[in-house]
């Protein structure tokens, strides 16, 4: 199992059942007299639709294109967020499930935001100003251990055990933390956002600096916070006209349900069941209920906590999606094919709803439905072009239609993706010599050739 997960967890092969699958990565770099620590990626199509919620107008007010962005979710139990070169934003589970509110998940992207734009260098710059994700994607180990997995239905671990980040990267100094904040609040300010979530958030880690270095959550560590700093904020977000706005309703229901399911994946079944007892009768009570019954194996159980949401909300893409992940890793994919494509049809454009639609399609097993996945996958592909499985999944589907010039390119473009140049340039060798020439795929094959050279 992977070692980042929190102890305790790796009890059974049904830890993440909404796993697509696992690699191990092992990408060991100078880290100094700080631990190196393992940095696991996850998907999930609902958390991460939020996080765009937040970041989009931030990104627009700090002069950021959203498209040029790319936000990843880290699982991992500390309260933290980084940056990385090629405005890429990280943020942990354990933040997302901390904040109280979506302002301060905000207030955070903010922060981060703040660092993009000011051309900061990330977090132990000396130590983690090469990092690119192909390099999390990199050197990876057991291939073969590919889990029957949910399709990108939510949680899927994309990545493993890559050890890439510090747990404290200390080398940021007080003077860009500051830039940092300020720029971000300025970006809230300019989106019409409040700062106070920034605000309150960054004053409880302020009291974390008394603590232990052990003790204190990894956010702190790297992000130290003085008096002086926090006065400074305080005194620019209070000024903002924006401060006195409050989370709606609405974004914080939709903050509960993410942190829900978070919980119902990340945590052990019986403390989701602790944490959301029975009595509640909460639309996120409900969720949480459903993931941990699922995660025990009890279908009808996880079934029937998702009765009362349909009810409250049958437009929430998520729950068709939670439903159909539930039915295909019991073994029903047929029965949950429906499910996905309804879910497809409320978010058309989220890739890991799509690759879990193709997935479960492609297992119901003849040749027609292999044709019938493909045009999800594809569309997957295009969407989100980083994430291996969907080239793992086209391959499938190809080979079962009998194309072996096409299995044999997305083969190619699995392993790419995986940052396996050996594998894919072999595969992409052989894709070359089967398309026709002039095509796109052919040309693609050239590409990933010359790349791989």
């Amino acid at each position: 199992m992977i070692d980042t997960l929190r102890p305790g967890l790796a009890r059974s092969s049904r830890v993440f059942v909404v796993t697509l699958l696992i690699w191990s990565l092992l990408l060991p770099l100078s880290t100094g007299p700080a631990r190196a620590e393992n940095l696991a990626l996850i998907q999930d199509a609902e958390t991460e639709a939020l996080l765009w919620v937040y970041a989009t107008p931030i990104f627009k007010a700090a002069g950021i294109d959203p498209k040029a962005v790319h936000i990843y979710l880290v699982n991992g139990v500390d309260v933290n967020a980084f940056v990385t070169g090629g405005q890429r934003l990280f943020l942990n589970t354990g933040l997302i499930t901390y904040a109280d509110s979506p302002n301060q998940l905000a207030g955070v992207i903010a922060h981060e935001t703040g660092h993009m734009a000011g051309g900061h260098l990330i977090r132990g710059g000396e130590i983690m100003d090469s990092m690119r994700l192909p390099m999390i994607l990199a050197a990876v180990l057991g291939i073969g251990a590919m889990a029957v997995g949910a399709g990108g239905a939510g949680m899927a671990i994309i990545t493993g055990g890559s050890q890439v980040a510090q747990r404290s990267l200390l080398a940021y100094s007080r003077m860009q933390e500051s830039q940092a904040d300020q720029a971000g609040a300025t970006f809230l300010q300019k989106a019409d956002m409040s700062g106070r979530g920034m605000l309150d958030l960054f004053a409880s880690f302020r009291d974390q600096e008394a603590i232990s270095s052990e003790r204190q959550d990894p956010f702190v560590r790297s992000h130290p916070i003085s008096e002086d700093r926090l006065s400074a904020l305080r005194n620019r977000v209070e000024a903002s006209p924006s401060f006195a706005k409050k989370d709606t309703p609405e974004s914080i229901h939709a903050l509960k349900m993410v942190q829900a399911k978070l919980h119902g994946f990340m945590d052990q079944p019986e403390i989701t069941l602790q944490r959301y007892p029975g009595s509640e009768t909460t639309d996120d009570a409900y969720y949480g209920r459903a993931v941990a019954y699922h995660q025990l194996g009890d279908t009808p159980a996880a079934l029937k906590q998702l009765e009362p949401l349909f009810k409250r909300m049958p437009e929430n893409p998520y729950l068709w999606e939670l439903k159909g992940q539930i039915l295909f890793e019991s073994g029903r994919g047929a029965e949950a094919v429906p499910f996905y494509e309804q879910a497809v049809r409320l978010a058309p454009e989220a890739p890991q709803i799509l690759l879990g639609l193709g997935q479960a399609i492609l297992s119901v097993d003849n040749g027609k439905q292999a044709a019938k996945a493909l045009p999800y996958l594809n569309k997957s592909a295009e969407l989100d072009g980083e994430n291996p499985f969907v080239y793992f999944q086209l391959a499938n589907a190809y080979g079962r239609l009998n194309n072996e010039g096409m299995a044999e390119f997305q083969t190619a473009n699995y392993y790419y993706a995986l940052g396996d140049l050996g594998r894919a340039r072999m595969h992409a060798l052989r894709a070359s010599k089967l398309l026709k020439s002039g095509s796109p795929p052919w040309i693609q094959a050239l590409d990933i050739l010359q790349d791989a050279n």
